[in-house]
């Protein structure tokens, strides 16, 4: 038995005191984790949709299909690594690093449940934590942007290109609605902490004291994850796969593999910071004295954590792409504004709280007047979108100058002769198509 013993609810004095062996199990436990839960989520994700279009799904590799994400796996690794001529290798090489590491980085802070004893020693469920550890996943996943960015720029390909700015733009829009909707959460927990955030929520989620935050989150999530229906940065209609068109073999599977554990820890951190974490629902907790105790709440913590994740799979199956302005749009013009006055209003009614005073009517008015705004904002944007289309363009475009470069293109009026406009007697001269189209201007 170590002679530390550990608070049944861990706090940040709790780490750093693990031999060296049991941070290694505990590192090994998480990468292991994340790996199959992208192999699971995969077939899942498949499963489900496939149920939702009326088809059967994965089904021959491993009973039910369930080894069909390991068959994928094994499939790329075994692919041709194809590296364009013109590509910068170092950068091409590094772009898929730079995107998979910090997505394991980030769910090192992720809580999984109280103190245990593993052999003996007492420690917490959890790879880490730090003062500022939801600062840490903010600030892998712009390091993980990076990746993306830096993909689109060394393959030398303009949908590449342009994906990865599609995706620097998205990243930058909601991962600000994203910190936004965080200080809530830090304001109302004291910390940023996350076995702090956790324990803060003992008696109520703060999904219920929090609803406004906990929406913003939920919409913010879904553009940081580059999924249905923000999944512009590689949308096939007209990016033909984005970023990673020109990617093969495993480097193609890292951007995959990243995705998925993006997926797993936008999920668990919506879980550690809104629904309690490891903590087991009201009704479980009311009725059993020792469900937050053991490794119980492990079960709490993954079915809240699968929630999410059938969340996601759900809008996929479910919703179509939005344009890119659209995207925009409500990143910039509603989720900050709604986020920045939620903010203002918890603030004050922290700071009134802290003096005593009673904040019921406060807390009333405010959110009337949140609804209001938002109610205008949307009918001024209905009222400006009509008034836009009452006013169609009618002008015709005008043709371009003949001479004004470019490839040459035959006169519409012109005979055809093998899909370009060639005369007659050129035909009988056997002039080149060339010569002819140079002519022709």
């Amino acid at each position: 038995m170590s002679p530390y013993a550990a608070p049944a609810d861990p706090t940040l004095e709790t780490f750093g005191r693990d031999p060296w062996w049991l941070i290694g199990g505990k590192v090994l436990a998480i990468f292991v984790f994340l790996v199959l839960t992208v192999l699971l989520s995969m077939w899942v994700e498949r499963r489900v949709i496939g149920r939702m279009q009326l088809r059967v799904g994965p089904n021959r590799a491993g009973p039910f299909g369930l080894l069909q994400g390991l068959a994928d796996g094994v499939k790329l690794a075994l692919k041709e690594d194809i590296v364009p001529r013109q590509v910068d290798k170092l950068v091409f090489i590094l772009a898929p690093i730079v995107s998979a590491t910090p997505a394991f980085v980030a769910f090192s802070i992720i809580p999984f449940g109280p103190t245990v004893s593993i052999f003996g020693h007492q420690t917490a469920l959890q790879g880490t934590d730090l003062p500022v550890a939801v600062l840490l996943v903010l600030a892998m996943a712009s390091i993980g942007a990076y990746g993306i960015v830096l993909a689109g720029w060394a393959s030398m390909s303009p949908y590449s290109l342009l994906g990865g700015l599609r995706s620097a733009a998205q990243i930058i829009s909601y991962e600000i609605a994203m910190g936004l909707s965080f200080v809530a959460v830090f304001l109302f927990a004291g910390t940023m902490s996350t076995t702090g955030i956790v324990n803060a929520q003992a008696d109520r989620w703060f999904v219920v004291l929090l609803l406004p935050s906990f929406l913003i989150y939920v919409v913010t999530m879904m553009g940081e994850s580059n999924r249905i229906p923000f999944d512009l940065p590689e949308g096939e209609g007209e990016l033909v796969g984005g970023f990673h068109t020109e990617y093969s073999s495993l480097k193609f599977a890292m951007f995959f593999l990243a995705e998925y554990i993006n997926l797993a820890t936008l999920s668990a951190l919506a879980t550690t910071l809104f629904l309690g974490g490891w903590r087991a629902p009201a009704p479980i907790s009311t009725v059993w004295a020792g469900a937050n105790e053991g490794w119980w709440p492990v079960l709490w913590f993954l079915a809240k954590l699968w929630l999410f994740i059938f969340f996601f799979i759900w809008l996929r199956g479910s919703l179509p792409r939005v344009r890119y302005d659209q995207l925009m749009k409500l990143g910039w013009k509603v989720l900050m504004p709604v986020s920045l006055g939620w903010i203002m209003l918890v603030a004050t009614v922290r700071a009134l709280r802290n003096d005593g005073q009673d904040t019921r009517e406060l807390v009333v008015y405010g959110g009337v007047a949140v609804v209001v705004i938002l109610l205008a904002m949307f009918v001024w944007e209905a009222m400006s979108g009509r008034a836009e289309g009452e006013e169609p363009d009618t002008a015709e475009p005008a043709e371009p100058a003949a001479d004004a470069g470019g490839f040459p293109v035959p006169p519409m009026d012109a005979p055809h002769y093998h899909g370009v406009g060639v005369p007659a007697q050129a035909r009988r001269d056997n002039t080149t198509r060339k010569e002819v189209t140079s002519g022709l201007h």
